[in-house]
C-alpha cells in the first residue's frame, strides 16, 4: 500500500482536511488510474522530440546534451509516480493536481529539443515547476494525516529547491556554462535521493521504511516501456512514410518492428511480473522499488530511445557507414539488454544467461561495426534481441515458471 511507515493524523494548521492518501487493504491500494495513463500520454510526444534531438546531434556533445534530457524527463515521470503510489488520484484535488502536472509536462516535451538552445527557459522552468509542485502537493496532502510522509517530503523539497536554482541560473547561461550547471542540477536531485535527502533538525528520508505498492510502480512503470516502445514504432512509420518504396526501406521496416517485438518480449515475457512479487516481498521494499524502477527503469527507457533513433538512421542512410550510425544502431540494443540483465538481477537475485550471451553478441558486432553497413547491422542487431528473448522463453520453460503479460 502507499502509505509511510507512521501514518496518523496529526495537529498540523496547513494542509488539506480531507485524507487524500491511497486507502490501504482495498482495490484502490494498487490501482493505475485513467489520470496517470492522460499523464502518461503526454511523455509520448517528449519521447519523441527527444529521439528528434539526437538523431540530429549524432555528436559527443549531442549524446551528453541527450543523456541529459532523457534522465530529466525520466526523473520527472516517475517523481510523478511515486507521487500517485501515496495520493489516491480517485479523489478530485489528486485528480486535479496530476492534470495540471500534465500541462507542465507538456511544456515540457515541447521544449526539450530546443532546451539547449532557444527555450532554455521554458524546459527549466517546467521541469522547476513540476518537480516543486509534486514535493509541495504530497506536502500539504500529508501533513495532517501523516506526519512521517509530510516531514519526508520536506526533506525531498529542500533539496528540490536547491537543485531548482541551479535549473533557473543555467537557463541564463550560454551553452558552455548551461551544461555544468543542469548536470550539477541533475546531479542534486540524484545525489540527494541515494543519501535520503539530509535536511539539518529534519533528518533524512528512511527509504527502507516506507510502505509502498509494489504492484502500482511496477504496472506504471511497465506501462512507460509500452509507450516508449510504441512512439520508436510511430517515429519509425513516419519515417517509412517519407522515404521512397525500395527493397531498403522494406528490410528496415521489418527489422524495426522485430527489435521493438523482442524487446517486449524480453521485458514482458516473465521480467515485468517478477518485479512486483519482489517488491511485495522484500523487507525494505521502497529501497529495492527505487533501485529497480528508479534508477535501473532509466537505463532501459534511454535504450528503447536510441533504439528509435537507430532504426531512423537506418531508413534515411542504409549504406554510409559511420561511428554515429554504429553507437545508434548497436547502442539501443546494448542499453535495453543491459538494462533489463540489472532489473532481473536486481529483482531476482541472478544474472539471465541469454541477455549475457546478447550482450556478448553485440559486443562483437561492435568490434565488427566499421565492416558493416547500417541496414545489415540493424538486421543482426535485432537478431540478437531476438535470440535473447528465445533463449530466456526456453529457460522459463524448462523451470516451469510461468509466463507475464
Amino acid at each position: 500500500m502507499g502509505d509511510s511507515g507512521d501514518r496518523r493524523g496529526t495537529t498540523a494548521s496547513i494542509g488539506f482536511r480531507r485524507d487524500l492518501l491511497r486507502p490501504a487493504d482495498s482495490e484502490r491500494a494498487d490501482r493505475v488510474t485513467y489520470v496517470e495513463l492522460f499523464f502518461d500520454l503526454v511523455f509520448v510526444f517528449g519521447l519523441t522530440q527527444l529521439g528528434t534531438y539526437l538523431y540530429a546531434n549524432q555528436t559527443p556533445l549531442g549524446a551528453f546534451e541527450g543523456a541529459l534530457a532523457v534522465t530529466a524527463l525520466w526523473w520527472a515521470w516517475i517523481s510523478a509516480t511515486w507521487l500517485t503510489n501515496w495520493l489516491d488520484p480517485m479523489k478530485l484535488p489528486v485528480r486535479g493536481a496530476v492534470i495540471a502536472l500534465a500541462f507542465v509536462a507538456l511544456v515540457l516535451s515541447v521544449s526539450i529539443a530546443e532546451a539547449f538552445g532557444d527555450r532554455a527557459w521554458a524546459f527549466a522552468i517546467a521541469y522547476v515547476v513540476l518537480q516543486l509542485g509534486r514535493a509541495i502537493f504530497i506536502v500539504l496532502a500529508a501533513a495532517r494525516h501523516d506526519a512521517a510522509l509530510a516531514r519526508d517530503f520536506s526533506c525531498v523539497l529542500v533539496w528540490t529547491v536547491a537543485g531548482s536554482v541551479f535549473w533557473l541560473v543555467g537557463a541564463l547561461l550560454p551553452l558552455s556554462a548551461q551544461l555544468p550547471f543542469w548536470a550539477a542540477a541533475l546531479g542534486i536531485e540524484l545525489v540527494g535521493s541515494v543519501l535520503g535527502y539530509p535536511v539539518p533538525r529534519l533528518g533524512r528520508v528512511e527509504v527502507g521504511a516506507w510502505d509502498v505498492s509494489g504492484r502500482h510502480i511496477a504496472e506504471r512503470s511497465a506501462l512507460f516501456v509500452l509507450i516508449a516502445l510504441g512512439e520508436g514504432l510511430l517515429v519509425t512509420g513516419f519515417q517509412v512514410v517519407d522515404s521512397e518504396a525500395s527493397v531498403e526501406v522494406a528490410i528496415a521496416l521489418v527489422t524495426a518492428f522485430v527489435a521493438a517485438a523482442a524487446c517486449w518480449w524480453i521485458y514482458f515475457d516473465h521480467g515485468e511480473r517478477v518485479g512486483p512479487e519482489a517488491v511485495a516481498a522484500h523487507e525494505a521494499p521502497a529501497r529495492l522499488a527505487r533501485t529497480a524502477y528508479s534508477w535501473v527503469h532509466l537505463i532501459i527507457v534511454a535504450g528503447i530511445v536510441l533504439l528509435g533513433v537507430g532504426d531512423k538512421e537506418v531508413l534515411a542512410h542504409p549504406h554510409e557507414r559511420s561511428v554515429a550510425a554504429a553507437v545508434t544502431v548497436i547502442g539501443g540494443p546494448l542499453l535495453f539488454l543491459g538494462g533489463t540483465l540489472l532489473f532481473r538481477r536486481v529483482v531476482e537475485g541472478r544474472w539471465m544467461r541469454s541477455q549475457l550471451a546478447g550482450l556478448a553478441l553485440l559486443g562483437a558486432l561492435a568490434a565488427a561495426s566499421p565492416l558493416l553497413d547500417p541496414l545489415p547491422m540493424s538486421v543482426l542487431a535485432a537478431l540478437v534481441l531476438v535470440a535473447a528473448a528465445a533463449g530466456e522463453t526456453v529457460e522459463r520453460l524448462r523451470t516451469g515458471r510461468r509466463a507475464g503479460g
